[in-house]
């Protein structure tokens, strides 16, 4: 049977990090994962995940300044990169997080390419230490011009190429229909190495229950081929947050 998690950086985003994750949690949600939780004690954030039995699934790393999204490939952020690695990762050990969604930044270039690569060598080299795997996620160009991964096939290659046990893809299928990919047919492709997989409507990236895309048939192919994890809706309500779980009411009946 297919569980969900809640994605707090867009639900009950207007409620504090503690009492965001207790909403989830009487929603009927089975886990919950965040964007950017620092400024939040992580004391009480593994309190309520403790509390909630809800497993926190996963942080990102810093943003950066103004524009930036993600530090991880920029030629000249080379040491706040590794300190957002390290605050991700002592956050993340700090609450229970499973992964950390390594953000690469706006850039382009083998340049960028050869700093990300670094920066993911170290990422997941002391993330290791703590059970943690790094995620990277592919970002389409309509929301985030210039992100420098733009591609299930570059996620892929870099992958494959890096060849770190603890490194893996975010699907996010929301993206990856916006980027103009079939999302069935990466998703089978890339199941082997995907670590975890958003969903959101398209191509408004509200709730999943209408929209270009089907997700009655991802979600049933996805349980047809055995993923167990929790999937992460990662949408925009068009209100409150409550009013906008009709989907999650429907699959629970």
């Amino acid at each position: 049977m297919l569980r969900f998690s809640a994605n707090l950086g867009f639900l009950w985003a207007d409620l504090p990090l503690p009492d965001a994750i207790r909403a989830a949690a009487r929603a009927g949600f089975d886990a919950v994962e965040c964007h950017w939780p620092y400024d939040s004690d992580p004391a009480q954030v593994r309190a309520a995940v403790e509390k909630t039995g809800l497993p926190m699934l996963g942080i990102n790393t810093a943003k950066g300044g103004e524009g930036q999204f993600g530090l991880l490939a920029l030629a000249d952020e080379g040491r706040a990169a590794r300190a957002s690695i390290d605050q991700a990762i002592s956050y993340a050990a700090a609450v229970g997080a499973a992964n950390i969604h390594a953000m690469a930044g706006i850039a382009s270039g083998a340049a960028a390419e050869a700093i990300f690569r670094a920066n993911l060598h170290y990422a997941c080299e002391q993330a290791a230490e703590y059970g943690i795997t790094i995620l990277i996620e592919p970002i389409n160009a309509h929301d985030v011009p210039g992100y420098f991964l733009h591609s299930t096939n570059q996620a892929e290659r870099l992958i494959a190429e890096l060849g770190l046990p603890n490194l893996k893809l975010m699907f996010d299928c929301y993206h990856v229909a916006k980027m103009g990919e079939n999302v069935l047919a990466r998703l089978e492709a890339l199941l082997p190495v995907t670590g975890h997989i958003q969903f959101a409507a398209v191509p408004d990236r509200g709730s999943p229950d209408h929209g270009d895309l089907d997700y009655t048939e991802v979600f049933t192919r996805l349980d047809e081929w055995g993923w167990e994890k929790p999937l992460g809706a990662e949408y925009r309500p068009a209100g409150e947050t409550s009013a906008s779980l009709s989907w999650l009411a429907s699959l629970r009946r």
